[in-house]
């Protein structure tokens, strides 16, 4: 299936129709949880995929993401980058200029990951898909000028169907990879099967290695504040697994949270330590679009995750009718800002 418009091709409709109907909670609906003080953020209409806020409460918003499966009702056009500065009053997204030396045509960004060095010059890592391949651009960025500059290209083989990445260090990140196999439908065949061939990798300019793996779809994927953690989500197996990181980079499973939605992007509370997870609480909608019938968006927050009973409430539920397709969430002292896979975002004073 390709991206670009409403609905499945027959063949794929057909196929999801057969798809066990529990695994995509198709079924389910979400019990309304709406903050009363939100409101629509203007100028972000067509995605906002990602999000990765610094300590200062400048949001970077990565946008306009084409998905294979996945409805796109943006114009045929590039991705792009928003900032939006959480302390203002009535924040505004801007869109980031990109200096001349990247290739903007193709620009197609996905997962996000800030990075700030000693001397609190600030990089943005975004995961791209030029030409529907996977590859990881290095930004720093410019303050004042509100504008990023490209510094690197990655790429490698390890980094496949890439969709989300967390950055350590400079240059050294994790990243997660979603689907084995690269051709829509035969990522199509590796879900009726459930095949558990996706990982989670390490990446450095000295060593690239597989630190995860047994994964359904490998999915969203953060960092604790004390940075001894690593949280990925398995947005198909709709759980979070939480890793021990280890000074050789290194994960070890301590556990799985189970939560019954499907989990896409994970950020970090910086007051709390929670985990807000973005979720699509209906995959079948999601992926068999119907505008009299639209996705619902559901945001998680996690208690306590390394306890043995973490506890687990709504922050946001909607059944489409405000925001569809909600894929990350990210709080701000008071503040929540939450996007979307192609459709608007949402922002809440708390």
């Amino acid at each position: 299936m390709a991206s670009g418009g409403p609905g499945c091709q027959p063949e794929v409709y057909s196929w999801l129709r057969r798809y066990p109907r529990q695994r995509t909670n198709a079924s389910r609906e979400v019990e309304p949880v709406e903050p009363q003080n939100c409101h629509l953020v203007e100028g972000l209409g067509y995605g906002s995929e990602d999000i990765d806020v610094l300590p200062s409460g400048l949001a970077f918003i990565s946008s306009g993401l084409k998905y294979p499966g996945m409805v796109n009702f943006g114009p045929d056009e590039p991705g792009q980058i928003f900032l939006m500065d959480l302390n203002e009053q009535n924040p505004r997204a801007q869109v980031l200029n990109i200096s001349d030396s990247f290739d903007k045509a193709s620009f197609n960004p996905h997962g996000i990951s800030t990075f700030m060095d000693k001397d609190h010059t600030v990089y943005l890592y975004v995961v791209n898909h030029p030409n529907m391949k996977s590859t990881v651009e290095i930004f720093k960025f410019e303050e004042r000028q509100r504008s990023l500059v490209h510094l690197k290209t990655i790429q490698h083989k390890l980094l496949i169907s890439v969709n989300d990445i967390v950055v350590v260090g400079p240059e050294q990140f994790y990243a997660t990879r979603d689907h084995y196999f690269t051709n829509f439908f035969l990522t199509l065949f590796e879900m009726a099967m459930e095949l558990h061939w996706t990982y989670v990798l390490f990446y450095s300019p000295r060593e690239v290695k597989v630190v995860a793996k047994g994964f359904s779809s490998a999915n969203g994927i953060t960092i604790s504040l004390d940075k001894k953690y690593i949280y990925v989500a398995d947005i198909l197996d709709k759980n979070i697994h939480v890793l021990k990181k280890h000074d050789n980079w290194d994960l070890t499973p301590l556990k799985i949270m189970q939560l019954g939605t499907l989990v896409d992007n994970l950020t970090i509370d910086p007051d709390t330590g929670d985990i807000l997870a973005g979720c699509h609480p209906n995959a079948m909608k999601l992926l068999n679009y119907n505008p009299e019938d639209p996705p619902g968006s559901e945001v998680l927050r996690i208690h306590n995750v390394l306890s043995e009973q973490p506890s687990i409430s709504t922050e946001y539920a909607n059944n489409g009718s405000v925001l569809q397709g909600s894929s990350v969430a990210v709080v701000y002292h008071g503040k929540l800002l939450i996007g979307t896979v192609f459709h608007k975002t949402l922002y809440c004073v708390l």
